[in-house]
């Protein structure tokens, strides 16, 4: 489990391609300095497994499964990447629950800067659409932000200098693709609610 509170802006040092699949060596010091094989780090919100660390660096496998429903498919070797490390049983947890498993990807659509911030849209595919509302939370490429306004075919979102500094959201540019993961809490209450009321129409 993760937080989306990012630890580290990384960068895709290969890609290597195997087929139906992909390995990618990514330069992350901060993350790969306890990690070790089999751990998990997530990159743009994409929970990955480590297969081997060295010198500040790890590589992970990415499945087909993971590139078609993701933008990690279009990474090259020089693409720079938000990394976190799992959420330790006892931490704060600072931003919301965030599994890693990416639900849809979205475009960002237009960038509004302000004195002290900057208004990012981004489109919102439609299977997605009844799980964002306004105030509540989403996951941008393994940020978690809070949703400011939530229509029909896009949400826009809020950014302070730290995270415009920080993560990839300063550096994405109009039509760059993201990755999107919606609240869990708000699928499991809508499969509960569902089974109930379909229990009780039987």
């Amino acid at each position: 489990m993760f937080t989306g509170i990012v630890e580290e802006l990384g960068e895709v040092t290969a890609v290597e391609d195997l087929g139906d699949s992909s390995r990618f060596r990514l330069r992350g010091p901060l993350v790969a300095e306890d990690a070790k094989h089999g751990d998990s780090i997530a990159v743009n919100g994409v929970c990955l497994t480590v297969v081997e660390t060295s010198g500040g660096e790890f590589t992970a496998d990415v499945m087909a499964e993971t590139l078609n429903r993701s933008s990690l498919g279009a990474l090259t070797t020089g693409s720079r990447v938000n990394l976190e490390r799992p959420m330790a049983v006892g931490d704060r947890l600072g931003g919301h629950i965030v599994q890693g498993h990416v639900d849809g990807t979205g475009t960002l659509l237009a960038r509004t800067p302000s004195e002290n911030w900057e208004i990012v849209t981004v489109s919102l595919p439609a299977p997605l659409r009844r799980y964002v509302v306004e105030k509540g939370s989403i996951t941008v490429d393994g940020v978690s932000l809070t949703v400011v306004e939530a229509a029909d075919e896009y949400f826009t979102i809020s950014l302070i200098p730290t995270t415009l500094a920080l993560t990839t959201l300063g550096i994405k540019e109009p039509g760059d693709p993201v990755n999107l993961e919606v609240d869990v809490i708000a699928k499991y209450v809508e499969r509960l609610v569902g089974d109930r009321a379909e229990g009780a129409v039987k």
